[in-house]
């Protein structure tokens, strides 16, 4: 993540539209989603302090609405019997009428964790029919099981063991082909406070370290999930092969044969491609597939990553956000073989200067074109002069970027120059979810930023006459999300738009699992097809815009 070098590189001319209506408004202490972030940072420097947190978005009582799960640092290291500071935060979605309203339910729901906490990843693994909650820590991880009343199982039956590893993102998929819900947990280095050592930054001055300088890459964990519940499958499936300073994850069939592939995020390691080669056995295809490093052949800070089809050409690309001094980097996908186009997009003058962690593709402003968020926070401080904020040395402005299609597919331009809204208040970002939370039809976000107030924006979008449709594909008795089912719509005469319904991307965090589509002006998604994690393919017709629909997958 931190390359300590002496290049210095001028601040990059910022382009922006003309005088441009905000996207959004930050209404979080407004609605009720009161809850700030601690680190608990300290003179030390401790390395995961610079690192949390994550946000879940999912709809844990059935009625509906997403609602908001925050993920809390806390105490990282405690004497014998010293507890944790506050914990998680679990507030409920009681939006109505196109009013944003938050109610902490934490205690009655029973998921307020007080780990050292890192992310969250949702999913309803055992098929019931509510929505499961997994929290990654800096130590032993959490499996709330949904009991379907309001209130959750903190389980330790269906997880054996305790892995007392750092986990950062995590992602539930259906690694097996069996129609049940794996989990893939990503792990950071083999960190404890007594390997900690002193460390400087680009100015010389006291900061936190460079992965590198810990020199103690991690493996990551699958487990599988069968009748007597979670099998640490990591030696079975091919995944212990590789390591690395894992933080991002996506999950997706990019190469299209049938079975979900998992991509891995490392901070300045060589990233890592799962292959699923069928049945939950994995090789790893990055190198000879073009996205174990960037362009230019090295690795890179990989923070957050998506999964998703930037060029409409039906196979599944990546966006990667990166640090300071590196450009974000876009991989385009031709017949499962990637290429850094990074300079193709129109990100890398912004991305060179900031360091993205959060991000989410999506068409916020409904036109039928791909937008982009970034949400920035450095991990090595800025010197007094250049600070965005003058208490906090690591701010910096997050940014969303306009899509338009080109022949050689999206290219984006940046909407603010410094920052999400006219008057954002920066801060240090880390953990962005992306989904519909007040179900408007368009794609809120909410942030986290360490060591500051929870952002929630709102999507104010100018969209004038431009028209929506989503879609929640799902399967068996209880509806349960089917994560990796490919949502297409016709558009035009023969041209198709492709949307994955998954939460897993982004970093730290899980996501509205519902497919999203800016129609611009068509009053209805023609012809639309769905693509289901093993390949097979079911069409629904037309159907009308403006409201959700559910696709249930035929047996």
């Amino acid at each position: 993540m931190i390359l300590l070098t002496t290049l210095l590189i001028a601040p990059p001319a910022q382009t922006a539209q003309d005088a441009p209506s905000p996207w959004f408004r930050e209404i979080a202490a407004a609605s009720g989603l009161e809850w700030t972030h601690d680190a608990d940072r300290t003179e030390r420097y401790r390395f995961p302090e610079i690192m949390g947190g994550g946000v879940a978005l999912f709809d844990y009582d059935g009625d509906g609405d997403l609602d908001v799960y925050l993920v809390q640092g806390g105490k990282l290291v405690r004497g014998d019997g010293e507890a944790g500071l506050a914990g998680n935060r679990l507030f409920r979605n009681d939006t109505a009428d196109g009013r944003f309203a938050f109610v902490d339910v934490t205690g009655e729901a029973g998921v307020g964790d007080a780990g050292y906490g890192m992310g969250a990843a949702c999913g309803d693994f055992d098929r019931d029919g509510d929505v499961d909650l997994f929290v990654t820590n800096v130590g032993p991880n959490v499996l709330y099981v949904n009991d379907g009343d309001g209130t959750f199982t903190r389980d330790t039956r269906k997880m054996k063991g305790q892995d007392p590893r750092w986990g950062t993102s995590a992602a539930f998929f259906d690694a097996s082909g069996n129609g049940k819900l794996d989990l893939y947990v990503v792990n950071n280095l083999a960190w404890s406070d007594s390997v900690e050592t002193d460390c400087v930054n680009y100015y010389q001055e006291r900061d936190y370290c460079s992965p590198n300088n810990y020199n103690s890459p991690a493996g990551d964990v699958l487990y599988t999930y069968g009748r007597l519940g979670f099998t640490d499958s990591t030696s079975k499936s091919g995944v212990e092969q590789a390591f690395g300073n894992g933080l991002g994850l996506a999950v997706g069939d990019y190469d299209l044969d049938g079975d979900t592939d998992v991509y891995i995020a490392n901070d300045a390691t060589k990233n890592v491609l799962w292959s699923n080669k069928g049945r939950a056995r994995f090789e790893n295809a990055a190198k000879l597939g073009g996205c174990e490093v960037s362009g230019s052949g090295r690795p890179e800070a990989g923070m957050g990553v998506q999964f998703v089809d930037m060029d409409d050409d039906g196979d599944l690309d990546l966006y990667m956000t990166h640090l300071r001094r590196e450009t974000n980097t876009f991989y385009r996908n031709r017949k499962g073989l990637f290429t850094d186009m990074s300079n193709t997009v129109g990100t890398n003058s912004t991305s060179l200067r900031f360091t993205g962690f959060g991000m989410g593709v999506h068409d916020f402003d409904l036109d039928g074109a791909l937008d982009l968020f970034v949400a920035n926070g450095a991990v090595q401080a800025w010197k007094e002069n250049e600070r965005f904020v003058a208490d906090d040395p690591y701010a910096e402005p997050n940014h969303i970027f306009r899509g338009r299609r080109t022949k050689r597919g999206v290219r984006f331009s940046l909407v603010q120059p410094e920052g999400v809204t006219a008057d954002d208040v920066h801060g240090t970002s880390r953990g962005s979810a992306f989904g519909d939370l007040d179900g408007d039809g368009d794609l809120d976000v909410v942030v986290v930023d360490l060591d500051g107030p929870v952002k929630l924006y709102e999507n104010i979008a100018p969209a004038a006459d431009a028209r929506w449709v989503g879609f929640r594909a799902v399967e068996g008795r209880k509806d349960a999300d089917v994560h990796g089912a490919t949502v297409s719509i016709r558009r035009g005469e023969d041209a198709r738009t492709y949307r994955q319904a998954n939460p897993g991307y982004s970093y730290l965090s899980s996501n509205d699992p519902r497919a999203h589509f800016g129609l611009g002006e068509e009053t209805v998604a023609r012809d639309v097809r769905v693509r289901w994690p093993d390949g097979s393919e079911q069409s629904f017709g037309d159907l009308p815009s403006g409201q959700y629909h559910v696709l249930r997958r035929e047996r």
